[in-house]
């Protein structure tokens, strides 16, 4: 749909003046293989102090990617990028992304990795043997020992805050007096804690599925649970409306059944999570006489009877759990993505081919940013814990291990970060006076970053919002002509006047396995 309100008051001149000499020389070299970069991706060693209060104390090291400027003579700027998690891989992240040409012409794409990641400074942790018993009561302290048993010093500077003064430091040995910002999903947080703390160094700001930094971290987990949910019940709604492709069924609760006959065959318990609504062509001929009825009384009941029939059979066949089925994790991690939605068609069907095996470095940058990932979600968590929550927290997460509702309940109840309390309190985020009004990208149904939440970072950073229809989370590079050519207006000339578009289309092939597809440890 067109739109009409206008960003900012900026002149269309070149966003970034020269580069200044950079204080550093930084030698650009080939990326480490686990990235899956190609050779036009290099990368570059900086070093960062580990404690930004004490710039002349110990130092670690980070690792920079960069992709030049496919037009040298139009070239604006630097335009750093960063994927989200926290814990994702920064390095690949232009290069895995389709990014408009008109971007890729004239910006230098540059990536930081975060500290605590593979190819810089990783956080690397003992392993859990599930023998401690503080798993249950303590996980938090557990986590920060077995880290700093072999991380010492590393574990507790892994904040926001850190990683957004890591990205300056940055800034200054590339030479840029300033820099643009594209970050996804947690990269908004981080990059708007850039822009609070060093405004006058940004020169535009994009903040691609934002959320309510008011969430930060425990109740973000379970204000994402019911998108969650909503989300599969439209991808099989999906995979319905492609039966001839497919051949699970015409209706979504058709789709679902099969669905969850394939778990239970892998895992050999059901699934938990509760069945799509039940529609016409769900009701036995022989009812068709009382279709209201029968309608019903099957959606009356699908929630209660999904759970209670998962508990029984659990606790029936120990050692089966729903976790157990890579169908069932993979389906709430490809959620988001309809690209990835024919996979879990192909997978329900049984057509799909296995996934190729990941290499141990690939396994261990999993386990990396798994471990970072929790870190940073109890060093800086600043939501209270709510103890009632504590028993549907044990019962998800350790008995029915339900990947839907166990990251909520965990994190919401205390769990996740017992013993672990917060070692800083993150940065408010605000517009300080920003040259160039930021640009936010919402979809409309992404179970990630809530749209109703991500209301509360546009407020705060005063951000032209651009409404996307889909769910889909994360708008970069998914070949969404009208959004794209915003986005390359927007760091252009530092206005659009877009407000709505429609959803990306799917590129995916609704038939053939993504060739690169490997599958190691899944993070929530």
């Amino acid at each position: 749909m067109a739109a009409v309100a206008i960003v900012g008051l900026v002149s269309t001149a070149p966003a970034v003046p020269p580069a200044a000499a950079a204080e550093t020389e930084l030698e650009w070299t080939s990326c480490p293989a686990v990235h899956g970069v190609p050779a036009s991706v290099r990368c570059a060693a900086v070093e960062v102090p580990l404690d930004h209060a004490k710039p002349n104390g110990p130092t670690i090291e980070l690792l920079v990617s960069r992709i030049p400027a496919r037009d040298p003579s139009q070239r604006r700027g630097v335009l750093m990028g960063n994927p989200g998690g926290p814990g994702g891989d920064a390095i690949a992240m232009f290069s895995q992304l389709r990014v408009p040409d008109e971007v890729r012409d004239q910006w230098d794409l540059v990536a930081v990795q975060p500290r605590g990641l593979v190819s810089g400074t990783p956080l690397r942790c003992d392993p859990i043997t599930g023998e401690e018993p503080e798993i249950f009561t303590a996980a938090g302290k557990l986590n920060r020992e077995r880290c700093a048993r072999r991380s010492p010093g590393l574990g507790p500077t892994l904040t926001t805050e850190n990683t957004a003064r890591d990205i300056d430091v940055v800034r200054r040995a590339l030479g840029e007096s300033k820099v643009s910002l594209y970050g996804i999903s947690y990269g908004t947080l981080l990059f708007a804690t850039y822009a609070t703390l060093f405004p006058q160094r940004v020169d535009r700001i994009v903040l691609d599925s934002g959320f309510d930094p008011g969430v930060v971290w425990n109740a973000l987990l379970d204000a994402q649970t019911p998108g969650y949910k909503a989300r599969v019940h439209a991808m099989m709604a999906w995979i319905a409306r492609h039966d001839r492709v497919y051949h699970l069924g015409t209706t979504p609760l058709a789709v679902y059944r099969k669905w969850s006959n394939r778990i239970s065959a892998e895992a050999g318990v059901p699934p938990s999570l509760v069945a799509p609504p039940a529609q016409v062509g769900d009701v036995p001929p022989g009812l068709r006489a009382v279709a209201d009825q029968y309608i019903a009384g099957t959606d009356l009941t699908a929630d209660v009877r999904a759970r209670f029939e998962n508990f029984v059979a659990t606790l029936l066949t120990p050692g089966s759990v729903q976790a157990n089925s890579g169908l069932l994790i993979l389906t709430r991690a490809f959620a988001p993505d309809r690209n990835l939605w024919p996979v879990i068609a192909m997978m329900t069907a049984g057509t799909a081919r296995k996934f190729a095996e990941p290499s141990p470095a690939v396994l261990e940058a999993a386990t990396v940013s798994q471990d970072m990932q929790g870190t940073v979600l109890c060093n800086e968590n600043r939501v209270p814990a709510d103890p009632s929550m504590s028993l549907p927290a044990f019962i998800t997460g350790y008995v029915t291990a339900d990947p839907f509702e166990a990251p909520g309940f965990v994190y919401r109840s205390g769990m996740a970060c017992a013993g672990a309390a917060p070692v800083t309190r993150p940065i408010q985020i605000r517009n300080r006076g920003l040259a160039v009004r930021p640009l936010q990208i919402q979809s409309l149904g992404d179970p990630q970053t809530p749209y109703r939440g991500s209301l509360v970072m546009r407020r705060q950073m005063d951000s032209h919002l651009i409404t996307v229809a889909g769910g889909d989370h994360g708008q970069l590079g998914r070949g969404n002509r009208p959004l794209d050519a915003a986005i390359a207006e927007y760091l252009r000339t530092g206005r659009t006047s877009v407000t709505r578009v429609p959803e990306a289309p799917i590129t995916a092939s609704l038939t053939r396995f993504p060739p690169s597809l490997t599958v190691g440890a899944t993070a929530w």
